[in-house]
């Protein structure tokens, strides 16, 4: 057989050869990890923090206790508008995958190549962003990512779609000690959902990646650059039209820290009372933690 005739085959089993090799690499590595990773049903237990809020008997506000400020929604009172710029900005496969997007791992994977091999791993699904925020930890390595992407297959399995976007929306942090999309609404812009502009939705949908950086309190230059990436991202998946998109863009950036549930009776030595039965009754943690009314 002529050399160049053995080309081809050389090549043919080389490539099948790494084929093997790789597979083998991630049954190995599944069965390395997967037995510390929660199982499906665990899943199910998810609980998010909600803080203490102590009421008159009127239903007036006397005071909240707790670190993190959150305002659960369904999914159905979530505006598609919202949702839609969530999802430009973060995830616009999201219905369309399983769970894991080799799309956006092929981005991650280029971009290691270009930044000359550093970990700078992104390509992230919301389903993975689920995964990590509630089981894992936010450290940088092939590792965590490995077992991201086996949670977020095992949460797609137990979950539907929406449960978990809602999940997304309702828990992930967007700074000031908002967490969820509800709780961001009332802080920076003193509005519910369903009053937000397309300009807001964005700017909020943009928070997600560096609330820190993207604050649009104390920073609203960077918060008007990351809403301009959004919203156009909103036009090219259709989620807004042109008119929609030139509108928003020559909206300016207001925002300012509101309250989200501004007190409404002062009785600071009842809601003492009260938060130390709590304690006393449901510990420390729960009390704080568990949506006590």
């Amino acid at each position: 057989m002529r050399a160049y005739l053995k080309i081809p085959l050389v090549i043919s089993t080389v490539s099948a050869l790494f084929a093997v090799a790789f597979a083998a690499l991630v049954v190995g590595g599944y069965y390395y990890v997967s037995p510390g990773l929660p199982k499906a049903e665990e899943l199910r237990d998810l609980k998010m923090q909600i803080p203490l809020q102590i009421y008159s008997r009127d239903g007036r506000l006397i005071q909240e206790f707790g670190e993190q400020k959150r305002t659960p929604v369904a999914y159905e009172d979530i505006p598609p508008l919202l949702i839609k710029a969530v999802l430009a900005a973060e995830d616009d496969r999201f219905f369309e995958h399983p769970g894991l997007d080799y799309q956006g791992i092929l981005r991650a994977f280029i971009n290691v190549v270009e930044t000359g091999g550093e970990r700078n791993i992104g390509g992230s699904t919301i389903t993975q962003q689920v995964a990590r925020m509630y089981f894992l930890s936010r450290e940088r390595s092939y590792v965590r990512k490995f077992k991201e992407a086996i949670l977020a297959l095992r949460l797609e399995n137990e979950f539907s779609k929406q449960e978990i976007l809602a999940l997304y929306l309702n828990t992930y942090f967007f700074g000031q000690r908002s967490y969820g999309v509800a709780s961001a609404a009332k802080t920076y812009f003193g509005k519910d959902l369903d009053e937000l502009t397309v300009s807001e939705a964005a700017i909020i949908a943009g928070l997600a990646q560096r609330p820190a950086e993207y604050n649009p309190i104390y920073s609203p230059d960077n918060a008007k650059r990351r809403r301009s990436y959004v919203l156009r991202r909103m036009r090219e998946t259709g989620a807004i039209t042109d008119a929609q998109y030139a509108q928003a863009m020559a909206e300016p950036v207001v925002a300012e820290h509101h309250d989200e549930a501004p007190t409404q009776l002062h009785a600071p030595y009842v809601a003492e009372m009260v938060r130390a039965e709590m304690i006393r009754r449901f510990g420390k943690a729960a009390a704080y933690t568990a949506g006590l009314k």
